[in-house]
């Protein structure tokens, strides 16, 4: 048996193995004070010697005893005493994944096909397919940013809650990058699983809040990937008029309204927080990028998720309570008088 490191890995049961034997024997003092006054009660003084001729004082001290130890062992047992040592391997079930998708109009633009918004969703769907061992989440982002499916296990429910979003999702217009990083963070739970927020957009922040929420988001350990959507060359709006026909989106000179991708926004972002930026490329190249680098990271860290414990030994000393206290009760304190006639 490896007796290395003994120690007590719940040291505060430590008071019931030193002051329930204390406690015990108080009381069998007690007791046996009390009988001494209750025969004296019951019968002359020259009558108890013939009354405790069969009383074994030495099994009663025996009996005692054995209780005892029992206690002290009950209280070393409830302590968890441990020696020895074992390597525990983490088995935790990957990373908390959250997306966090623009859905402005901006997104309907189509320098990458089918549009922005259509090719992101189907990024998302094939990460959550090829990657899917944590949990994901979801948060559609305009000019306001909405928490449309918490952390889940069931790929089924974020699917469907990825399907449903549009360029009407989120009824506020413009682009809000800081805020939806706001409420990516408060979705997440405050554990100490590893957190990761995967931006997807096109980097037009209208607020110019992000990066700044990007600096706040570091200093707490979260890590933002950010991936590119459309092209540095852009491409005019299009969406639904009145008539039900596709049109171009025009400022207010009346002008054609283009969208460009801005990588430099994107890439202080992720740089910031340790992540990286990857442009989302026409299949979706970018999030396959970052979904085998977060699958290399995985398989790196599996040696810092092992985990030196102690081996249990608190059966030990069980068996021992078990065993003192049958032997207790099987412990007579009477012995056999021989009777004399006279």
């Amino acid at each position: 048996m490896d007796f290395r490191h003994p120690h007590f890995a719940e040291r505060g049961w430590l008071w019931l193995a030193v002051l329930g034997p204390l406690c015990l024997v108080l009381l069998h003092r007690y007791a046996a004070w009390a009988r001494s006054r209750q025969l004296k009660l019951f019968a002359a003084p020259e009558l108890i010697l013939g009354l405790l001729q069969s009383h074994n004082p030495i099994r009663r001290l025996m009996k005692n005893l054995l209780l005892v130890v029992a206690v002290a062992g009950i209280g070393i047992a409830m302590a968890r005493p441990q020696w020895g040592e074992t390597t525990e391997v983490s088995k935790a079930l990957g990373e908390d994944v959250m997306f966090l998708l623009d859905c402005s109009k901006s997104m309907l633009a189509a320098d990458v096909q089918p549009s922005r918004l259509s090719r992101s969703k189907y990024a998302i769907l094939d990460f959550v397919q090829q990657h899917g061992r944590g949990r994901v989440g979801l948060v559609a982002f305009a000019g306001q940013a909405f928490l449309q499916c918490p952390l889940t296990f069931d790929y089924d429910a974020f699917r469907d809650a990825l399907l449903a979003i549009d360029e009407q999702t989120i009824p506020v217009g413009g682009t809000d990058i800081g805020r939806a990083l706001d409420e990516a963070y408060r979705a997440m739970e405050k554990n100490d699983r590893h957190k990761i927020l995967v931006l997807i957009t096109d980097g037009e922040d209208l607020e110019k809040a992000g990066i700044k929420t990007a600096q706040a988001l570091a200093e707490k350990g979260i890590v933002v990937y950010t991936i590119g959507v459309g092209t540095a060359a852009g491409s005019p709006i299009k969406v639904m008029n009145e008539r039900g026909m596709l049109d171009y989106v025009k400022d207010e000179q009346g002008n054609v309204v283009e969208s460009h991708l801005d990588e430099a926004t994107l890439t202080a972002i992720a740089q910031m927080t340790h992540g990286s930026y990857q442009p989302l490329g026409p299949l979706g190249e970018g999030l396959g990028r970052i979904r085998r680098a977060l699958e290399g990271a995985s398989e790196s860290n599996i040696a810092a998720r092992q985990k030196k414990m102690g081996m249990d030994r608190f059966h030990v000393f069980v068996a021992a309570v078990i065993l003192l206290l049958v032997v207790e009760s099987l412990l007579g304190t009477r012995r056999k008088v021989s009777n004399i006639a006279p």
